[in-house]
């Protein structure tokens, strides 16, 4: 069910829901199969009962109407896939989270100057142990292949943790034999893949110009969240990834990083003003 908090402007919403808004703002009737929807926004007061739309939408239904930039953050853990993001808008910067197991997100408006931060949160970035000065590139790769056989290996542990460990480093040489030669770099995966807490991709999409014609620019960052191992900045496959581009052979190389490296990476996902055709809304 949707609801809303007036004290914050925030609302729990379902994809369906942020349907029904664009067919009233449309001017149009939304349609049959979204009838359950609309009762149920008109239930709680969102909408009137000729398809009005409460003043307190105001900011968030401009900003889907018209979008500056839209950020997607899309994490897999394990509780599986989530999708959260952020929308930037000509006078509102909208946030929203999804949650386990539950169809509704909240949307919430955000400050302009909080963004970076917004999206750190989003992907449970945390201050850590500095680098060694000077400490060596760290650097571990096999195929998309042998990493699916990992996960299935992971899919029935062992008894105890060497076991498990034992498990899937089996299954990655057996799916990549050319890391059998590579024992450190087979350890580090291998660990990397026992310990993984999340993978997480941030995606932002914004109106350019390119080679003087406006065009879809897109920026995206790949990271793996390996728990007491760090963060591991996905090289390859590269972002941004288009459909039907990464198969069973493709390269899957990830190199070590930390989060001050991943805070400076996730700010240069965002267009600086003069990149957004129009000059851009709230992102400066």
């Amino acid at each position: 069910m949707p609801s809303y908090d007036s004290s914050r402007a925030r609302f729990r919403l379902a994809d369906r829901h942020i349907a029904v808004f664009a067919h009233l703002v449309d001017g149009e009737t939304p349609p049959e199969e979204l009838t359950q929807s609309l009762t149920e926004l008109q239930r709680i007061g969102l909408v009137g009962e000729e398809g009005e739309l409460a003043p307190l939408l105001g900011d968030l239904l401009r900003t889907l109407a018209d979008p500056v930039m839209m950020i997607q953050v899309e994490i897999t853990g394990a509780h599986g896939p989530l999708n959260h993001g952020v929308v930037v808008g000509q006078d509102a910067v909208i946030a929203h989270d999804g949650w386990p197991g539950e169809e509704e997100s909240e949307y919430v408006s955000i400050e302009p100057n909080t963004l970076v931060w917004e999206l750190a949160r989003k992907v449970n970035l945390h201050r850590g142990e500095k680098p060694e000065e000077g400490a060596p590139e760290v650097r571990v790769g096999t195929t998309m292949a042998a990493l699916d056989a990992a996960f299935v290996a992971l899919e029935e542990p062992g008894p105890d943790d060497d076991a498990t460990r034992d498990l899937v480093r089996a299954a990655l040489v057996e799916a990549d034999p050319a890391l059998a030669g590579r024992d450190q770099e087979l350890a580090t995966l291998r660990d990397l893949i026992v310990s993984l807490n999340a993978t997480w991709r941030i995606t932002t999409t914004w109106d350019g110009e390119h080679e003087g014609e406006r065009a879809a620019m897109v920026r995206a960052l790949a990271v793996w969240d390996c728990g007491p191992l760090g963060h591991w900045i996905r090289e390859q496959p590269e972002e941004p990834i288009m459909p039907g581009q990464v198969g069973p052979d493709s390269p899957l190389v990830l190199v070590r990083s930390h989060a001050a490296e991943v805070w400076r990476k996730i700010t240069g996902l965002i267009p600086d003003r003069e990149e957004l055709v129009g000059g851009g809304g709230t992102t400066a």
